[in-house]
């Protein structure tokens, strides 16, 4: 039997993030700092389209979180501690 530890888990959510340069992008501009999707985009050089796509992708894996869901517009994203990790991890391996 295989167990999977948790060191595991955050190099798999690494990997997931490595292998897609948007997602790279999107959490290396949120790493020091709380920010709209707009300011994302114009700082990541990924368009606004995407940049939204991501967010929600990301969200979905736990590594960021929306601190104002219920706007409709100026929704401020922040990495998760787990989303920090993954920051640093990929960082640290050079990916």
């Amino acid at each position: 039997m295989v167990t999977v530890n948790s060191n595991d888990e955050l190099l798999k959510k690494c990997s997931y993030v490595a292998i897609s340069s948007y997602r790279r992008k999107v959490l290396e501009t949120l790493k020091n700092d709380v920010k709209i999707p707009t300011k994302i985009s114009e700082e990541s050089g990924v368009g606004i389209k995407y940049v939204s796509n991501v967010l929600t992708d990301l969200k979905e894996h736990n590594l960021i979180v929306c601190i104002n869901e219920d706007a409709h517009k100026g929704r401020l994203y922040r990495l998760t501690d787990e989303g920090k990790n993954v920051v640093s991890m990929i960082g640290e391996m050079g990916w």
